[in-house]
């Protein structure tokens, strides 16, 4: 999820997460593109999604009659269900229904009294958990005293529809300040590349593009990557910059190798993932809820993919992929990767629809 900087016809060219800052006794050093000026491809870091898909497509199909799909442990499309006749239909499709115990329309309900109640706290959030028919909601630990008390409350008043869960730290946007793309004061992590009416863009995150106009390789800008057009932070989080040059759809594995990516899809509860950025490079993780509500400092976005995949500051606007699938931009988070915690993204397919891109 960084931005990636290499010398192509005098040009900077970019690879989706291989832009990094190297942390030693001087500081950040300039960014470096890992390999050659065509990154040698490696194998994948996530499976292939074909499940992941198949549930995804069920699940579309059946709309509010169902509270969506997931992956179980063993990696088999499961989708839910509240009737005899939606059974045979997913069985038919070649995935397993799961009979829910609450219905989608309460559930619908819960999310939305949440929305009412809870809306414009920070460190809350919450998702449907398709796996177990019930909404999940987080808080994390800048939530005590007083907004706790309310927390409790509104999760109580919705009954069993509802369960509360803690998470670790403080949920925070993860672009740093001072500190890459560069801009501004500020570094984040190039998403992927796309295109637009022919032309070169690359995605990142809203709350990025917010604060900076023009993107360089360097912390000190003299190479330029290109200038935002497009940003939208809070509700959203994904920004869109016009590039000073074009370069393929890959991402940087940080280890001398690239995955091509070939195109973009809906992530899937159980699917696994994997994130590169400009912080820590590449990890990997499954994803826990899509269609998130998280309420940041900053503000609240919707929407969100969450996953046990780590992330830190300077990883925002990076990708989330699976295999060569695209799913997703490094929104924000708690924790670390030393200690772990839950990170959330913004979906890439919404930030292609609103932008009219494609990837290349």
């Amino acid at each position: 999820m960084a931005a990636a900087s290499a010398a192509v016809a005098g040009a900077a060219a970019l690879i989706a997460g291989s832009l990094y800052a190297v942390h030693g006794g001087q500081g950040p050093q300039a960014a470096k593109l890992a390999g050659a000026d065509r990154p040698r491809t490696g194998p994948a870091r996530a499976g292939s999604g074909d499940s992941a898909a198949l549930a995804a497509r069920v699940a579309g199909r059946l709309g509010d009659r169902t509270a969506g799909g997931y992956l179980d442990a063993a990696g088999r499309p499961v989708v839910t269900v509240t009737g005899a006749a939606d059974a045979a239909m997913v069985r038919s499709a070649g995935a397993v229904p799961k009979t829910m115990r609450t219905s989608p329309r309460t559930l619908h309900r819960a999310t939305a009294a949440l929305r009412r109640t809870m809306a414009g706290t920070p460190g809350t959030g919450w998702a449907v958990d398709p796996a177990t028919s019930q909404v999940v909601m987080w808080t994390d630990g800048s939530v005590t005293g007083p907004r706790m008390a309310a927390a409790r409350r509104a999760a109580a008043g919705l009954g069993a529809a509802v369960r509360m869960v803690r998470v670790p730290g403080r949920l925070r946007t993860l672009a740093l300040g001072g500190d890459a793309i560069f801009g501004g004061g500020a570094r984040c992590s190039l998403g992927f590349n796309v295109q637009r009416a022919g032309r070169p863009f690359f995605l990142t995150a809203g709350h990025c593009g917010n604060i900076v106009q023009d993107w360089t390789a360097d912390q000190e800008g003299a190479q330029a990557l290109g200038t935002t057009v497009q940003s939208d932070f809070p509700g959203n989080d994904f920004a869109l910059v016009q590039e000073t040059a074009g370069a393929q759809s890959a991402v940087d594995l940080h280890d001398g190798t690239a995955q091509p990516i070939t195109k973009a899809a809906d992530a899937v509860v159980g699917q696994r993932v994997a994130r590169s950025g400009s912080t820590t490079g590449v990890h990997t993780g499954r994803v826990t809820a899509v269609g998130a509500t998280v309420n940041f400092p900053e503000g609240t976005v919707t929407g969100m993919i969450q996953t046990t995949v780590c992330a830190e500051p300077g990883d925002s606007g990076g990708p989330l992929f699976s295999g060569s699938t695209a799913l997703g931009l490094t929104s924000g988070g708690s924790g670390d990767c030393r200690t772990g915690g839950v990170t959330f993204f913004q979906p890439v397919t919404e930030a292609l629809q609103a932008f009219g891109a494609q990837l290349p």
